[in-house]
């Protein structure tokens, strides 16, 4: 069977006239091979795939990795790596240069002195950029745990419980029902501490007529979700509502009309313009969203500083916020898939604000 990654991954190659290449990211080798232990190097060239770990792994290297020869090093991989370009005749070698540090990097230029090593970055992250249906599957499954989780919770929120107990309660959720982790540390932040972006949770026991801001994702058969919500406990004063409908005037229009062919720029740009038209830009100072896949935050941008074009089968967070310190802030966030014909929506949480 064909490995369309590693195919991808041999063209790209060929593109920069590179021989051979060693992945060293754990995300980039368990995307390529499947294999996801701790410890693991891929050699891949133009013809042969080489995943190197240790006796740890044998068993399940074997298993995950169908398709790679599996070769179990004694003390260092860098021997057999040797041997493995000699053996193929390769005189240059790809690294990715944003993966090892500077004392690795000369480890290998002192190991594989025989070879050229060439840097390279993005080449697999470029890759992983559109996905594939299972992939899509997957993040439709973890987003949709998501959105039980939003549901579980909003039992929980009420004045006197702490946000580090919710932030438990949910994160409990979704291991219970298929995660097998959360995507990035759980954001809870209540009352003024909402104005934080990513005020994670506190000892901060919620309190009255105030904001709760949820940002949270299941990590889920290798891939992750984000959403965030943000509710109120009490009653909201006219400034309350004021910055929560114009958030999500913003967000429902930039996933209105964010589609293929569009920039990270323009895409950003639909739901920046309108907070901003508000006299709320100041408030609103991180990107409109990220790629989102087997990490939290990866390519493509939806920023100011994006000019990626936006391809079918990309996917992203659409999260604008406004904040504001002493007060509280709101963000509404969804994971969306860009589409041929626009984009579809992954998470389908109510955005309307609760009250509790």
């Amino acid at each position: 069977m064909t490995n369309e990654r590693v195919a991808k991954l041999r063209q790209a190659m060929s593109e920069q006239q590179l021989q051979a290449i060693i992945i060293d990211s754990g995300v980039n080798r368990c995307y390529l091979s499947g294999f996801n232990g701790s410890a693991g190097t891929l050699l891949i060239t133009a013809e042969s795939s080489y995943l190197l770990t240790d006796f740890r792994y044998q068993i399940q290297a074997a298993q995950q990795a169908p398709g790679f020869e599996i070769i179990i090093y004694k003390a260092h991989p860098l021997d057999d790596i040797k041997s493995l370009l000699n053996k193929h005749g390769i005189t240059q070698l790809g690294f990715e240069q944003d993966i090892i540090s500077f004392a690795q990097y000369k480890r290998y230029e002192h190991a594989l002195s025989g070879a050229t090593l060439v840097p390279t970055s993005g080449l697999v992250e470029k890759i992983r950029e559109v996905k594939d249906a299972q992939e899509l599957a997957i993040i439709q499954e973890a987003a949709e745990l998501a959105d039980r989780t939003f549901a579980h919770i909003l039992n929980y929120i009420k004045p006197g419980v702490r946000e580090l107990d919710i932030a438990l309660e949910m994160e409990m959720f979704m291991r219970k029902h298929g995660a097998t982790g959360t995507s990035f540390e759980t954001i809870v932040a209540s009352g003024e501490r909402s104005a934080l972006p990513h005020g994670v949770a506190s000892e901060r026991t919620i309190g009255q007529n105030e904001f709760v801001k949820l940002d949270f994702g299941a990590y889920y058969k290798g891939y992750c979700s984000d959403i965030t919500r943000t509710v109120f406990v009490g009653q909201p004063t006219e400034k309350h509502l004021e910055i929560y409908n114009i958030v999500l005037e913003a967000q429902l229009h930039g996933l209105k009309h964010i589609k293929a062919g569009m920039s990270g720029l323009e895409a950003d740009a639909l739901c920046r313009d309108i907070i901003a038209g508000y006299g709320y830009g100041e408030q609103f100072g991180h990107s409109t969203g990220h790629g989102i896949g087997m990490e939290i935050h990866e390519a493509p941008r939806l920023s100011r500083l994006s000019d990626t074009l936006l391809t079918p089968g990309m996917t992203v967070t659409v999260e604008p916020g406004i904040y504001i310190p002493g007060f509280g802030g709101v963000r509404i966030e969804d994971d969306i898939v860009i589409t041929e014909s626009g984009n579809q929506i992954l998470t389908s949480s109510p955005k309307e604000l609760i009250l509790l």
